[in-house]
């Protein structure tokens, strides 16, 4: 009987051991917009790693960030030219590339790192300083009058590298189909329209989809979610 509950007992800190462990794992510092901006403000000279692929930020990125990532050939060269003693701050898309590079310093050394909740929609869509090659080609106004001049409008807003977002684009095909002229939608992305999504100031995630009818939102959904139904009950 006393083995027994010895076993049992060494059996419970086992699994205590492992969940915790587990937990420990998936834990990561992944920031809201305003702790991560206010931390960077703190710095002087603060180190900001997007790390998004090249190509990404070549068109749009937080001013003064480098770009690298874990699967970047100058990884090794990139992480030697940080200051392990000072923070870091990550973003990514969203925060999958952030979180696991975030990881990846904190243990090898690193005091502090940072992951953006959100990404770089986050930061962009919330009207925070960033670079980016070209100029939107649709502005605020002209969003506007479309959401003016016309009964509903759903409006559609990712990127091209955002996973979540191309799962978006078929649903509209089928929306499309179904209600016709009936419904303007628009879709903007961050690569060509990166001004319009910061003047909007309300964008956290990508894809953020609003319907607007008569000018005002009836719904703003972050992420999918079961879009077509959404849409249907707002037309019955």
């Amino acid at each position: 009987m006393k083995n027994s509950n010895i076993k049992n007992s060494i059996s419970a800190l086992i699994l205590l051991f492992t969940i915790v462990g587990f937990a420990q794992d998936k834990s990561s510092n992944i920031v809201s917009l305003d702790v991560f901006y206010s931390k960077i403000k703190s710095q002087k000279n603060p180190q900001i790693i997007d790390a998004r692929g090249a190509e990404e930020f070549a068109l749009n990125h937080i001013n003064g960030a480098v770009n690298f990532n874990l699967q970047s050939e100058n990884y090794a060269k990139s992480v030697a030219a940080l200051d392990k003693s000072k923070p870091v701050f990550i973003y990514s898309i969203g925060a999958g590339r952030s979180v696991a590079l975030e990881k990846e310093l904190l243990k090898n050394g690193f005091k502090e790192a940072y992951s953006l909740e959100g990404g770089i929609a986050n930061w962009i869509g919330n009207g925070k300083p960033f670079y980016a090659n070209s100029k939107s080609k649709l502005s605020l106004a002209e969003y506007n009058k479309i959401i003016a001049d016309n009964n509903s409008v759903l409006v559609d807003i990712g990127s091209k590298y955002c996973g979540a977002c191309k799962k978006v684009k078929p649903v509209l095909e089928t929306i499309k189909a179904q209600y016709g002229e009936n419904l303007k939608i628009v879709e903007i992305d961050l690569e060509e329209n990166p001004q319009v999504i910061a003047d909007l100031k309300s964008i956290k995630v990508f894809p953020t989809l609003i319907l607007y009818q008569k000018g005002k939102i009836v719904f703003k959904k972050e992420g999918l979610g079961d879009l077509k139904k959404d849409i249907d009950g707002a037309f019955n």
